[in-house]
């Protein structure tokens, strides 16, 4: 099937080279999703994912900040990042995502591999385009589902020279991205992912409903109802698990005591963080470093 005669989609398909967790892997999943299984909070990954929207819309959360998407945007998102992809009511939404890692290359290649990587770091990582630039980034994309479906000695290599052609294209057509966030928000919603995008950046420093409420100008008691209307979460358990998920990737990515970690994210003693972190990831930090 075409997608906006463009991608090419089979449903429930997977392409995979080596095992995830390897230094060096690619996972590609050309399925659909449906607001039945919305994730319920913001998670992350140790490694890079891009996300090719292939429905009418939806929205992805970044760093608790809500992004518009609608059919072929591509979403880059950089480890650790936090995010989630909100489908909406109705008909699954087709999508494709592409998970991978790559091992370091030697200094002569590695600038330009850095400078690739840049696609990532935009405040918002997602791109848009249009026309004749749109078919020639997607046709890399295309070649990849070709060569997976006639696999040799050669293959793995072929799609991954093509891969890293689609995200050289990517960068190199940046200029070229059209996407523009055209979410409407009304007033109280806009404040709310206001406040949550001030949570992402300061989850480190203290947090509470009295502080919050007097930075963005409302009532405790409002904020509180339309926290919990909005997002689903109390305003105490959104900055929680915030922290929580900072905390996780960090005993996964250093070696930091899980003390020196619990305190990094805000947290005020290691008894508050074994707690928390108990109550949303049913284990204590250690054995989630340890089985991870």
């Amino acid at each position: 099937m075409l997608i906006d005669n463009t991608v090419i989609y089979e449903e429930n398909y997977l392409f995979q080279i080596n095992q995830k967790g390897r230094p060096f892997f690619y996972f590609f999943d050309w399925d659909e999703r449906t607001y039945a299984i919305n994730m319920e909070f913001q998670h992350f990954h140790p490694f890079y994912e891009m996300c090719i929207f292939l429905g009418p819309h939806a929205q992805h959360l970044i760093n608790g900040v809500r992004h518009d998407l609608r059919c072929c945007d591509i979403v880059a998102i950089r480890p650790a990042l936090l995010h989630k992809t909100a489908y909406p009511q109705g008909a699954p939404c087709k999508r494709l995502i592409i998970n991978f890692a790559l091992p370091a290359l030697p200094a002569e290649l590695g600038g330009c591999m850095q400078t690739i990587y840049q696609i990532f770091e935009k405040e918002v990582p997602i791109y848009r385009f249009e026309g004749h630039t749109k078919q020639t980034v997607f046709e890399k994309l295309n070649d990849i589902y070709y060569l997976s479906k006639s696999p040799n000695e050669l293959s793995d290599l072929a799609a991954h020279n093509k891969f890293i052609e689609f995200l050289s294209l990517i960068y190199l057509y940046r200029d070229k991205n059209v996407y523009e966030d055209r979410t409407v928000l009304d007033n109280t919603s806009a404040k709310i992912y206001g406040i949550t995008a001030h949570i992402h950046t300061h989850y480190m420093d203290e947090l509470s409903l009295s502080g919050l409420s007097k930075e963005f100008f409302i009532s405790s008691c409002y904020l509180s109802h339309q926290f919990k209307r909005i997002t689903g979460f109390t305003l105490t358990d959104y900055i929680s698990m915030t922290r929580v998920r900072n905390a996780q990737n960090l005993l996964l990515s250093t070696n930091m005591p899980v003390t020196d970690i619990a305190l990094s994210c805000g947290f005020k003693s290691f008894s508050q963080f074994n707690r928390t972190f108990r109550r949303f990831v049913e284990m204590p930090p250690s054995k989630f470093r340890k089985d991870s």
